[in-house]
């Protein structure tokens, strides 16, 4: 990845920040993204205190236009771009019988239109390089979560989509990675929507037991080198792919127990 030129949407904080790390480390060229400037400012002074190339474009991804302008803005800095990210994303924590419709519609504005339009406009570029398009998918991408109904929709749309891509790719030489963390401690929860669209504030689950930030982060870093097709993380996300595919019943049945456990849980 030495002098690769990297772009991470949603790098300024959680898994976004650690992968920034992790490539600027391995001496890639990095353009991260985000809505909060001052959020954006803060990780590159972080990162270029660690001797990292990086510059940041404040941008939102549910935006068509933030996304065409993000990858002019990268191509007039860097050149060209190598590799892209698409890291940013938002979660949402409610029944389906009760949330506010407009909530699933931002959810998948930004899990999946965020993903089609900057991987659009990025493409050219990394179809030359013969580079990877990297989606930052979940275990909820093929497994529904009770809870998250627009979540899991957005992440099994975001599935079929890099399945279609690297298939439409396969003979041009671009790599596409399904990368698929299982709970992984980043603020995601804290900033997941309600019903009614307000932030929930505090994660309903254990932050202090799951893989960091940059755990995940190594792994999808060695995931892009090796080129590989799918990365899914944790034991328990494994498991939850394994018997969501060959015992269905058994898996609704444990993933609502499991759901049913968290504090101030929607379902009993």
């Amino acid at each position: 990845m030495h002098n690769k030129v990297v772009i991470i949407t949603g790098g300024s904080s959680g898994i976004g920040l650690a992968l920034a790390e992790r490539f600027g480390r391995a001496g890639s060229k990095l353009f991260i993204t985000g809505r909060n400037a001052t959020d954006l400012n803060a990780a590159v002074e972080t990162l270029k205190t660690k001797g990292i190339t990086v510059a940041a474009f404040r941008a939102d991804v549910s935006k068509e236009e933030d996304n065409k302008a993000m990858a002019e803005a990268a191509v007039r800095l860097y050149g060209t771009i190598d590799v892209l990210i698409n890291n940013a994303g938002i979660s949402m924590r409610a029944l389906f019988a009760e949330v506010d419709l407009a909530v699933v519609k931002q959810v998948l504005d930004i899990n999946f239109y965020g993903v089609l339009y900057a991987t659009r406009y990025c493409l050219p570029e990394i179809i030359k390089n013969k580079g990877s398009v990297v989606g930052i998918s979940s275990i909820a991408g093929f497994r529904g979560l009770p809870g998250r109904a627009g979540y899991s929709a957005s992440k099994f749309a975001l599935n079929g989509f890099l399945e279609v891509l690297r298939t439409e790719l396969l003979k041009t030489g671009v790599h596409v990675l399904t990368a698929c963390p299982g709970f992984t401690a980043s603020n995601i929860r804290m900033r997941a929507l309600t019903k009614d669209g307000t932030t929930q504030g505090d994660s309903p689950r254990a932050e202090e037991k799951m893989m960091t930030a940059e755990e995940c982060a190594d792994h999808i870093y060695r995931a892009v080198v090796k080129r590989k097709r799918t990365l899914i993380l944790t034991t328990q996300g494994k498991l939850a792919v394994w018997l969501n595919k060959w015992w269905p019943s058994l898996a609704d049945r444990l993933v609502y127990a499991t759901f049913a456990k968290e504090a101030n849980a929607p379902i009993r």
